[in-house]
């Protein structure tokens, strides 16, 4: 007969999992629960694990403070991309409590669930924005673009990132895992997870989504990467011509979308880094020097967008805390889905819940990686937060006291 589970061992995994659920609709519940699992985690006396290649990250959190601290004004600047390192405690949390197979399918039915609910709130958002558009008599795209539907969270970018997280994984389970008689839930959550990203107009996302979702056809259903280009023609064909003009406008951008001031600020990026290539500027420094690396004249006359970073997470990595430590996180993404490859390669044929994990988190790292092209995904916590739940998830899978399911 096996010994009951101690009781704060019980209570650390269920504070992680509720910490890796509730991101979806706030980091800082998240957090808070995340700090909970901690102490709980501590107070059980449970060994702590990590990952694989926590080597890697502990370079990059060194290359972070060092930075910091000699960025010349660490008092005021910086601070909150190194407090930012606690929601790397989320890897060590999941590796360490998340340990059986039954919770791992909970925690990604609960993020379809919550992915699906959250859509269904930027729904209704949508509607009022076409409402208020209608009332004021304004151009539909050009209102929608600079105020888009937000979900639970602060920002587009995050909202859309998040659904793109939900979506992939309850692919990755529909694709992967046993499912039994219980697909429809799935498929329904993905269904509406999947209007999200599209009604989120966030084109990083939309190119994101899609290069993960070809990975995970890929390896699902070969035959059916045929039909992609005819898939994406005809959903170009068919959408209403707000979604034709934002698609557009990937290479033929007007004056509300965002391509010319990102070259603006890419340059500046390249700039500061030419200037500080080995410690940059400090963490965050490009928000508060931009003006210094861009030409007054373009300065005086740029375009509307945001300028507090440079809307590329490898090239702000590289500005903001120098090339050594960009390469490290470079080298830890490149690793993360080499290791599930080969977990992969030596997994036996069919359905698994370790299939499930490794193919659904490398899918995540490749929509992340690009992603990170055009925008600073992984400086957004909730972002960062479900990046490394669903990547800690996928070292579990290589883990040999996984119980499958």
């Amino acid at each position: 007969m096996n010994a009951p589970e101690p009781m704060l061992t019980r209570a650390a995994r269920w504070l992680t999992f509720c910490s890796a659920a509730s991101i979806l609709f706030s980091i800082a519940i998240s957090q808070i629960f995340l700090g909970a699992a901690l102490v709980a985690l501590a107070a059980s006396r449970g060994k702590p694990r990590m990952p694989r290649i926590q080597w890697l990250l502990a370079l990059f959190i060194l290359g972070t403070l060092i930075a910091w601290f000699c960025s010349g004004d660490p008092l005021t600047h910086g601070w909150p991309q190194v407090r930012k390192c606690y929601v790397f405690a989320e890897w060590l949390v999941i590796f360490s409590c998340l340990r059986d197979a039954g919770t791992l399918r909970r925690l990604f039915a609960s993020w379809a669930g919550i992915g699906a609910a959250t859509a269904l709130v930027g729904f209704a958002q949508f509607a009022g924005k076409v409402r208020e558009a209608h009332e004021i008599g304004a151009n539909f795209y050009q209102y929608y673009t600079v105020q888009r539907i937000t979900g639970f969270a602060s920002h587009w970018n995050t909202y859309s990132s998040e659904e793109m997280f939900a979506l992939i994984m309850t692919a990755a389970f529909l694709f992967f895992a046993p499912l039994g008689k219980r697909r429809w839930p799935w498929i329904a959550c993905a269904a509406l997870t999947a209007a999200a990203v599209v009604l989120s107009d966030t084109r990083g996302v939309w190119i994101a989504s899609a290069v993960a979702a070809v990975y995970l056809v890929f390896f699902w259903r070969r035959w059916l990467c045929a039909l992609v280009p005819v898939a994406l023609v005809a959903a170009y064909l068919a959408a209403p011509a707000p979604l034709k003009e934002r698609a557009n406008s990937i290479v033929h951008p007007t004056g509300v979308d965002s391509n010319e001031f990102r070259l603006i600020v890419w340059r500046a990026g390249v700039a500061m880094v030419e200037k500080h290539p080995w410690l940059g500027l400090g963490p965050d420094g490009p928000k508060f020097h931009m003006e210094e690396y861009v030409p007054p004249e373009v300065w005086r006359s740029r375009p509307a967008g945001f300028y507090q970073h440079v809307h590329n997470v490898y090239l702000q990595w590289a500005a903001d805390r120098g090339l050594p430590t960009a390469l490290v996180m470079l080298i830890l993404l490149i690793r993360i889905p080499i290791d599930f490859w080969r977990g992969l390669r030596a997994l036996p044929p069919g359905r698994s819940l370790r299939r499930f994990l490794l193919h659904g988190a490398a899918a995540v790292v490749l929509a992340v990686m690009v992603e990170g092209f055009v925008e600073y995904n992984l400086g957004d916590s909730e972002v960062l937060a479900m990046f490394l739940v669903a990547t800690g998830c996928g070292y579990l899978a290589l883990e040999g006291d996984l119980a499958d399911a």
